[in-house]
């Protein structure tokens, strides 16, 4: 069953239209994607914190945490492709190597790999850091080479757009796309200037990530496809939504349905922070160590 979906998104990529695949992070959004008609599903690694384990997305989650919901979500989604976030490859070259290899295996179509320092942080909250451009090289080359499967699609992320700017990720784009990538993920462009960019810039095909209340615009799939984008993802749609309905039912079956305006979050940040990020932020501060490796408790 694994080829037909691999194949399925090859065969798509290929063609001329845009590619919308949605986030999904359980069961029920796997089905339901599956029963709206869409081409592509999309496994978001911050619903399957959010929804799995009640963490927001910086970085807490395992690759065997992911690998277990990518098997499950394949199964329902059955011939329908999906998109994976692999987010950094979970270490060093070698652990590439054995994500690449338990993703292959859960029956993932693509997978991508990201160019943040451990731990990484979603793509639309501030204060991300980087790996250097050859090491994340290192990373993706042996992605590249430990696919077993030809049609396994291998897609290469910059979050360099925020802390280094748009020609710094556009160059680090390229040469992602030098080295075999077979999509380029930009993260965060932050206007249709900026999108238009990239699409001119980059040689390669590209996916756009469409985070509801984050950095991107909501561009219209028609004028992406104008552009050049072949792959856009939606990783929060089912998941804000959900979660605005779960709060709105249980704020009315408490009687505090006057109070769910307030709850319901707007953006990835304040989603997270229904998930306990300031007091994860703390506990960062409280063990982080200065640039000379003083900690921050003495």
């Amino acid at each position: 069953m694994t080829a037909r979906p691999r194949a399925r998104l090859r065969e798509l990529l290929g063609g001329d239209g845009l590619i919308t695949a949605p986030g999904v992070f359980d069961g029920i959004s796997a089905s339901l994607v599956a029963r709206t008609g869409f081409a592509a599903a999309y496994l978001t690694g911050a619903g399957v914190a959010a929804s799995g384990f009640g963490l927001p997305d910086i970085g807490l989650l395992s690759q065997t945490e992911m690998v277990e919901r990518a098997r499950m979500v394949t199964g329902v989604l059955g011939d329908i492709p999906l998109i994976a976030d692999a987010d950094t490859g979970y270490g060093a070259p070698l652990n590439v190597v054995r994500t690449v290899r338990e993703y292959e295996r859960a029956g993932v179509a693509a997978l991508h790999l990201e160019d943040q320092a451990f731990p990484k942080r979603c793509g639309h909250l501030p204060d991300k850091e980087l790996i250097g451009v050859e090491e994340y090289l290192g990373k993706l080359k042996a992605a590249l080479d430990t696919r077993d499967d030809a049609d396994l699609v291998i897609i290469a992320r910059t979050d360099a757009r925020g802390p280094l700017g748009l020609a710094a990720a556009i160059e680090r784009a390229n040469r992602y796309a030098e080295v075999g990538a077979d999509v380029i993920f930009v993260e965060a462009p932050r206007s249709l200037a900026e999108l238009d960019r990239i699409a001119r810039e980059v040689s390669a095909p590209l996916l756009v990530n469409l985070v509801a209340g984050g950095l991107t615009p909501d561009v219209p799939p028609e004028r992406l496809t104008a552009l050049g984008y072949r792959i856009a993802i939606h990783p929060g749609a089912a998941l804000a939504a959900g979660a605005g309905a779960m709060l709105r039912a249980l704020a009315a079956l408490r009687g505090s349905g006057a109070d769910t305006a307030a709850l319901v979050p707007s953006g990835p940040e304040g989603f997270f922070e229904l998930l306990g990020l300031r007091d994860w932020a703390a506990l960062g501060e409280r063990y982080r160590t200065d640039d000379q490796g003083a900690p921050a408790w003495a």
